[in-house]
């Protein structure tokens, strides 16, 4: 599919759902594809630095399989001191992760990397946008209430702050309100606006 913003296709590096609702709120034609990479940490390698490199290989990966596009790709790491928080997978799982969350605040570094090729190099743009979230001191009765409920069992940090997950949350700290969600669409419009990219172009 070619879009009609500079002649390139869109592409979201990404299968995630929560990816594609955000990047569509900007009203461009794009399709996803789901980059094949090894996610698992290097040694001694920082919540920030990971997020970064995700984002980055993500991105080149995908813009390998298809040539002559402009690339989205985005890693989330979310760090309580020196615990790195990753989707939970099971009940279990998400309310040990509550219960250690709770009272506390936890750092969510969402990375981001837009991958257009150029000649003689491609334009690589990549920024890591930090989220600090304060989780309420809730009971475990209320805790296991809201993951029968909502199941975000796909989430890191086990609570989905664009549903009902916002009642466990007392507190976000961020530049960007859609950076927490999965994709920072003011660092996203900003990046693509480099890239060529006119978001209100009607003809």
């Amino acid at each position: 599919m070619a879009d009609k913003y500079n002649n390139n296709r869109i592409i979201l590096a990404s299968g995630s759902i929560y990816r594609k609702e955000l990047l569509s709120r900007l009203h461009l034609p794009f399709d996803a594809i789901s980059p094949n990479i090894d996610e698992t940490a290097l040694p001694g390698e920082t919540p920030e630095a990971r997020a970064l490199r995700l984002a980055r290989q993500k991105a080149q990966a995908v813009a390998t399989l298809v040539p002559g596009t402009i690339v989205i790709a985005s890693d989330q790491v979310a760090t309580l001191g020196n615990v790195h928080i990753d989707k939970p997978g099971t009940h279990q799982n998400a309310l040990a992760q509550l219960q250690m969350m709770r009272g506390k605040r936890v750092i969510f570094h969402s990375a981001l990397c837009v991958h257009q090729d150029g000649h003689p190099t491609p334009l690589v743009q990549i920024e890591n946008v930090q989220t600090i979230v304060t989780f309420r001191d809730l009971p475990d009765a209320e805790l296991e209430a809201y993951l029968h409920i909502e199941k975000p069992y796909d989430c890191a940090g086990s609570a989905k702050n664009e549903g009902l997950g916002i009642a466990i949350l007392e507190r976000i700290e961020s530049s960007d309100p859609t950076a927490l969600t999965g994709l920072p669409l003011i660092s996203l419009t900003s990046m693509l606006r480099k890239a060529g990219v006119n978001f209100f172009q009607t003809i």
